[in-house]
């Protein structure tokens, strides 16, 4: 919280709470609002940073969601704000009294003392108590706005003027000053977001389309250089070798110059992660449930097929683990929706985790602490596409089965789209919503209850019922899931938590999850199960991730 901007007492800011009542009644859900106790927090020291290991106690009540009834939890909250995880973003928001602003959890700023502190669920009520928005976070605007993206979409503004040619005749010192940044910062944006340099992504936007006039036209090359954005023919003879290995005469003459398609072009991205972060165990639960035809994944890598605004392509990630990142490689002949494909992987490998935070906060529970000193940075897999994961989860597929490997293949071998790949092994795109509308499900395996529950999900998602954006509350994501799909309670937790990124989903029926954490041969009840999880909250998908171990 930024200082010295006015001291807001404790009485002021709840003299007001009434009005922020009939507030959320007209613009939102009805909601009940309750701040957090100073003297919860008298033995928490002030956050001066994420890597605090002071967490505030529990209240006597239990609660089952960060906000259940429209009221805040504050344990969960304060978990949020030391680990400035942005799977909690716009879910509430934290007011200082001792400068009368308040801030997203997300917020790089540091945060008050907690006994200074007070939690809302909307943005309004934070404003009707007296507090303004802070400057730096922007917690005022409206999700998914350019403001309330923040530096992203200074990013996808700059990587659009790019591929419009913005640097084929101008610096990117003359881009920073359009955008109305400097070069440096700029610089630092991409290297933040996208793990790339604009001059890379420009060359990689050059090179496409070079490629397709080598191989789709009888230009001369010098006229193809220039017309592709490169300034001499040296500079174009160079990316051309450095990228396809061959000369451009010997492209030309290896596709002919009427091929009806182009070949891709790679691009290399370093996305770093914050240590520690436990690559074998990821990659071994990706390769036991690991798409036939769509991924193909090994010790070293992971690869699969992707689709970006009907644009197919290749991925393939490794782990750089001396620099502490993954290198990305994508194939793709469009460059247009980098900065989502970024965002994707960024997801699939949960790269924004906390490893430290989280590992402080469940190593509390002797049950897990053994665990997390065999596997720390043990991260939750995410997935390339939510209905994709949502597909495999209602075949049976879950944190300790796999799943039916005959019905998916035949599903991705009758509905999917096939490609020309240049990774030996990978065949199809996954299929699409629409292609599960109608066809005999049961040719490939899969039974009539299954068929049906298939045709839900994706009738809820071709007809906008249902997307895999991130929602207010884990209760609300898993009822509606419920409601679209009809799955039952702990498929739609493991959905929640592959396909919509939610730390705290946790499936309490899985039986295979309930036998690992018993002592014995019987494995416990779902009730005793979530008993013994809820102190694991807000972070119950990280500690499933380690009983699967």
């Amino acid at each position: 919280m930024l200082a010295n901007s006015g001291h807001y007492g404790l009485s002021a800011a709840l003299h007001v709470r009434k009005l922020l009542v009939s507030l959320c009644l007209l613009c939102e859900e009805s909601c009940s609002i309750r701040s957090m106790d100073s003297s919860i927090s008298t033995d928490t020291h002030s956050m001066e940073g994420v890597q605090s290991p002071h967490v505030l106690p529990r209240n006597h009540a239990p609660q089952v969601e960060i906000e259940s009834e429209g009221i805040l939890d504050p344990h969960i909250c304060w978990q949020a704000i030391y680990s400035r995880d942005s799977r909690f973003d716009g879910r509430f928001f934290a007011g200082a009294t001792s400068t009368g602003l308040y801030c997203r959890n997300v917020c790089a700023v540091p945060f008050a003392r907690p006994e200074n502190t007070h939690l809302f669920t909307y943005a309004a009520e934070a404003e009707s108590a007296g507090f303004r928005p802070c400057k730096r976070c922007r917690p005022q605007a409206s999700p998914g706005t350019p403001a309330w993206l923040g530096t992203i979409a200074v990013v996808s503004r700059a990587v659009r003027m790019i591929l419009e040619g913005a640097l084929n005749e101008k610096s990117v010192e003359d881009l920073a000053e359009r955008l109305g940044i400097g070069e440096r910062q700029l610089r630092r944006l991409f290297a933040q977001h996208l793990g790339a340099s604009p001059l890379k992504i420009a060359t990689s936007q050059r090179l496409q389309e070079a490629r397709k006039l080598i191989e789709k036209s009888r230009l001369p090359m010098t006229q193809i250089a220039f017309r592709a954005g490169f300034k001499s023919i040296r500079e174009f003879n160079h990316a051309v070798r450095a990228s396809t290995g061959r000369a451009p005469s010997e492209l030309r003459h290896a596709a002919g110059a009427s091929q009806s398609t182009s070949s891709p072009t790679g691009l290399e991205l370093h996305l770093p992660y914050r240590p520690p972060f436990e690559w074998t165990s990821l990659i071994s639960f990706m390769r036991e449930r690991a798409i036939p035809g769509v991924e193909l994944v090994s010790e070293n890598s992971y690869q699969r097929t992707i689709e970006v605004f009907g644009v197919p392509g290749f991925l393939t990630v490794r782990n750089d683990e001396a620099k502490s990142r993954l290198i990305a490689y994508v194939q793709t002949t469009s460059l247009t929706g980098l900065a989502q494909t970024v965002e994707r992987v960024r997801r699939i490998f949960d790269l924004n985790a906390d490893s430290v935070q989280i590992g402080r906060h469940l190593s509390r529970d002797p049950r897990l602490r053994e665990l997390l000193i065999l596997r720390p940075g043990l991260r939750v897999p995410g997935t390339w596409d939510g209905f994709e994961a949502s597909v495999l989860a209602i075949l049976g597929q879950n944190l300790t089965t796999a799943g039916a490997d005959g019905s998916i293949t035949g599903l991705v071998q009758m509905f999917g789209t096939p490609v020309e790949s240049p990774i030996r092994g990978l065949s199809h795109l996954f299929p699409q919503p629409k292609a599960f509308a109608l066809p005999d499900l049961s040719k490939v395996g899969i039974s009539d209850a299954c068929a049906n529950t298939l045709r839900k999900l994706a009738s809820s998602i071709v007809q906008g019922n249902l997307n895999f954006a991130t929602m207010k509350t884990l209760n609300l994501t898993v009822s509606r899931l419920r409601s679209a799909c009809g799955v039952e309670e702990s498929t739609a937790n493991y959905i929640a938590m592959r396909a919509f990124g939610e730390p705290d989903a946790f499936p309490t029926r899985d039986p295979g999850l309930r036998l690992r954490l018993s002592q014995s041969n019987v494995s416990i009840s779902p009730g005793q199960f979530l008993a013994i999880a809820e102190q694991w909250r807000p972070w119950r998908a990280y500690a499933a991730m380690h009983l699967t171990q």
